[in-house]
C-alpha cells in the first residue's frame, strides 16, 4: 500500500509542477510573486524528492529483507548438514 501511496503522491506533485511552472513569475524583479513562485517551486521539488527516495528505500528495505531471509536460509542448510555428519561419524 505504501508504494501506491507515494507513487500518487509523486504524479500529484509533478502535475501540479508541469501546470504551474508556465504560470509562476520566476524571472525579474525580486516582487512577492517571484519570491512565492521560487519557493512554490522548491516546495513542489522537495515533495517529489521525498517521494522518490520513499519509494526508492520501500525497495532497498525489501531486498535487505529478502537478503536476510536468504541468508537465515543458508545458515539453516549449513547446520542441518552439520547435524547429519555429526550423526553419520556416531557423534
Amino acid at each position: 500500500m505504501r508504494k501506491w501511496k507515494h507513487g500518487i503522491y509523486l504524479l500529484a506533485a509533478l502535475g501540479m509542477l508541469v501546470y504551474a511552472l508556465p504560470r509562476l513569475e520566476l524571472s525579474g524583479a525580486w516582487t512577492a510573486a517571484t519570491v512565492f513562485g521560487i519557493m512554490w517551486s522548491a516546495l513542489a521539488m522537495l515533495v517529489i524528492a521525498a517521494n522518490l527516495r520513499a519509494l526508492a528505500s520501500d525497495r532497498e528495505r525489501e531486498r535487505r529483507r529478502i537478503a536476510a531471509i536468504r541468508r537465515q536460509q543458508a545458515f539453516s542448510r549449513e547446520q542441518a548438514a552439520a547435524r547429519r555428519r555429526s550423526a553419520r561419524r556416531g557423534g
